[in-house]
This record gives structure tokens, C-alpha cells and sequence, in this order.
């Protein structure tokens, strides 16, 4: 991350729910965070070698992808990772948040993308990794 920059990781087999995710939350998802640096990932080997290098501010990940599901991937990370950034967990439908709970995630958003409600909670999230006054 540079000074003006967040990293955020997106993960998804689909490149199609990427692409959503990106559209939704654009370069910059709210005026009082910097730019977003986005890191495009299709499957869980590149996804935890993101993370390990831990250079990632956030990740969204997709809990339909396959084989390697989203929520499965963020329950790894919590437990393997001292210091774990945001997750956010794509559900296939809002009854699965219970299923996003067990992940550890830090926050779930069904599927289809509501580009208001994402970018409201990826806000949220990452407006605890910029220091204040930035």
C-alpha cells in the first residue's frame, strides 16, 4: 500500500462476480478514503499468498467460488493469519449470512452485488485501516 492507496483483494473462480465487485465499488468508494489498488485473484493458492505477503488492506470473497469457497478461505485466514484484514464474504442468497458468521468474516453481502449496500460495508471496513487526517 502506498500513502494513497488501498490494496484490495478480489476473489472469485467468476470472473463475471470480479468484475461486479470492481464495478460496485469503483476507484474510489467514498470520498474521505484513498484510491483502491485492486488484486484480481481466481484461485485460493494466489489468494493465501496474497494475504501472506500482507500488503492486502481488504478482501472480498466470494462464497460461491469453486472449488475453494469464499467462507471456507476466510475462516483459514482468521486462523492463520496474526493480523487478518477486513474479510467480506459474497453469499449466494442473505440466508447464508449465518454461514459468513462461522467464516469469521468481518461482514457479508448477498449476491446479487447491491453496489450501495458493498460499498456502504467496504467503507466501514476500511476506513479502519487509514490513519487519521489522511
Amino acid at each position: 500500500m502506498t500513502e494513497n492507496t488501498l490494496r484490495v483483494l478480489v476473489y472469485s473462480d467468476d470472473a463475471t462476480v470480479r468484475r461486479q465487485v470492481l464495478l460496485a465499488l469503483g476507484s474510489r468508494p467514498h470520498p474521505d478514503l484513498p484510491e483502491i489498488e485492486y488484486v484480481e485473484v481466481a484461485t485460493e493458492p494466489v489468494v493465501i499468498q496474497q494475504m501472506d505477503g500482507g500488503q492486502i488492506d481488504l478482501a472480498v470473497l466470494d462464497g460461491e467460488a469453486v472449488p475453494a469457497g469464499g467462507m471456507g478461505i476466510a475462516r483459514q485466514l482468521t486462523d492463520e493469519l496474526a493480523q487478518c484484514p477486513p474479510l467480506v464474504v459474497l453469499t449466494g442468497r442473505p440466508q447464508d449470512a449465518w454461514l459468513a458468521t462461522w467464516s469469521r468474516a468481518d461482514a457479508a453481502v448477498p449476491q446479487p452485488i447491491d453496489p450501495i449496500q458493498l460499498a456502504s460495508v467496504v467503507t466501514g471496513l476500511l476506513r479502519s485501516r487509514v490513519p487519521a487526517g489522511s
